[in-house]
């Protein structure tokens, strides 16, 4: 709580940003958050971000054959496949010629909806990285994102009571479930929350 009313503000007005994003950026700024998530598996977060940004800039990242951008998965884990699933991704949500992520997501009533269909539909995308994703994009406030950092320190707190070492989609369930709850008692939201213990092992706030 200490840390959390330190950095609150900071947390408001990243989540807005966030929201922002999807109110008023580009298809591209939309499929780059997605494209972000889909490298962040056993990845430096600053890593994944800083090879997003260097497609980008040469434009690789949405007309860029595998090898384009292979070339700029430097540092990132499992970038062979990585590469693949990211041309996978912007082949599913490309329509003549266009992205058109916006249109396939508003179809669904809401963010958990939303993330069914991107775990089903997007390879390389499980429940962890769909929740990022559309945390980063302004749908995470009732998304858990349970990566290494956030279930140790749901195993410090007590909120778990062993960090599992498998994720099914029943306990991924069970598990958000209960981050739910402990928000709930300790009045803190749970992307503030997110962010808040992402802060505590990196001292950073970041996506």
């Amino acid at each position: 709580m200490e840390i959390y009313n330190q950095i609150k503000p900071q947390i408001i007005k990243r989540l807005e940003e966030f929201a922002l994003l999807w109110k008023n950026g580009s298809e591209e700024d939309v499929f780059a958050e997605l494209a972000f998530c889909l490298l962040t598996p056993q990845s430096r977060a600053t890593v994944c971000w800083k090879a997003i940004e260097k497609l980008r800039e040469s434009g690789m990242l949405f007309k860029g054959g595998y090898k384009d951008i292979l070339d700029a998965l430097e540092g990132v884990r499992f970038k062979y496949t990585k590469a693949r699933n990211i041309l996978e991704a912007r082949k599913f949500f490309t329509r003549h010629g266009r992205l058109e992520i916006r249109r396939e997501l508003e179809k669904f009533e809401n963010p958990r909806k939303m993330r069914e269909f991107l775990v089903r539909n997007i390879r390389g995308m499980g429940y962890k990285e769909a929740s990022h994703f559309l945390r980063n994009v302004g749908f995470g406030d009732e998304l858990a994102i349970l990566d290494r950092h956030i279930l140790k320190n749901l195993k410090n707190l007590g909120v778990i009571d062993e960090i599992p070492k498998s994720l099914t989609k029943k306990r991924y369930a069970e598990i958000e479930e209960r981050m739910r709850t402990f928000c709930q008692d300790i009045g803190i939201p749970m992307a503030h929350l997110d962010l808040l213990l992402w802060y505590k092992e990196t001292g950073m706030i970041f996506k």
